[in-house]
């Protein structure tokens, strides 16, 4: 069995967002693996325990995103990869997922496909069925419990009114949710290990794919405007006073 989970590297969750141009800026905070995807490498490690399986890490994303690689690999995954061209930069969720499913028909021989159920930057929890539909699998969404029997899957959905029980064939894809068990700290081994791996990086041209074309369109983000307030003091030799002044100042500015 051959598993491939998809993860991303996104900003540390500490991170404060602001525009600058017009566009998100996360500013100098730290890159990490997804932490929503940590629990889709934790489902596919469980499958690889229990069926004997092989789990391979892909990514999309620059050089540094090998960083969230290896963490996959110091968790206990066997192989990675990474997506990576300049085209790709301001990629949408729709041409993530033309180039996600790609790369999984080239590594080839999946029978499953495990993704977190949103990432931290954008949030939209699109990509993975967005995948599931290019490369015409079916999608199991919101997953917090994973069973395969020869060639079919059944799993637990987590929802808002209970749980449900849905099964499918294989090859599938999967969203991962918090349920399917806390993600496994990397080992001093696999930290080890990982440090030493050597991760293949394929172009759009590897792929054998164009850039995608952008679907979303993105708006221009601005910065609430600055709100001023003024505080002035109304003082008096006598609560009377006070009280007079308030009244006449009420009445010039309008406010009754």
């Amino acid at each position: 069995m051959k598993i491939i989970a998809c993860i991303k590297q996104v900003p540390d969750s500490e991170a404060k967002v602001k525009a600058e141009g017009g566009q998100v800026s996360w500013g100098d905070a730290p890159l990490v693996i997804n932490p929503f995807d940590e629990y889709a490498v934790e489902g596919a490690l469980q499958q690889k325990e229990a069926h004997n399986a092989t789990v391979t890490a892909l990514c999309i994303g620059p050089e540094s995103a090998k960083e969230a690689l290896k963490h996959a690999l110091a968790m206990g995954a066997d192989e990675a990869v990474l997506v990576s061209d300049p085209a790709l930069e301001n990629i949408d969720t729709v041409g993530a997922a033309k180039v996600l499913a790609a790369a999984i028909q080239k590594i080839g021989g999946a029978d499953m496909v495990t993704f977190g159920r949103q990432t931290l930057d954008n949030g939209a929890g699109l990509t993975p069925a967005q995948t599931a539909r290019v490369l015409a699998w079916p999608m199991l969404g919101w997953v917090g419990n994973i069973k395969v029997d020869g060639g079919s899957v059944q799993v637990e959905r987590v929802l808002e009114e209970g749980r449900q029980i849905v099964k499918a064939n294989l090859p599938a894809v999967l969203s991962v949710v918090q349920s399917i068990g806390e993600p496994r700290y990397p080992s001093f081994m696999g930290i080890r290990k990982a440090s030493k791996a050597n991760i293949p990086v394929w172009s759009l041209s590897d792929l054998g794919i164009p850039a995608p074309a952008a679907v979303v369109t993105r708006s221009e983000l601005i910065n609430p405007p600055v709100q001023e307030t003024a505080i002035e003091m109304i003082t008096g030799e006598t609560p009377a006073e006070i009280a007079e002044k308030l009244a006449d100042k009420i009445i010039a500015e309008k406010v009754l």
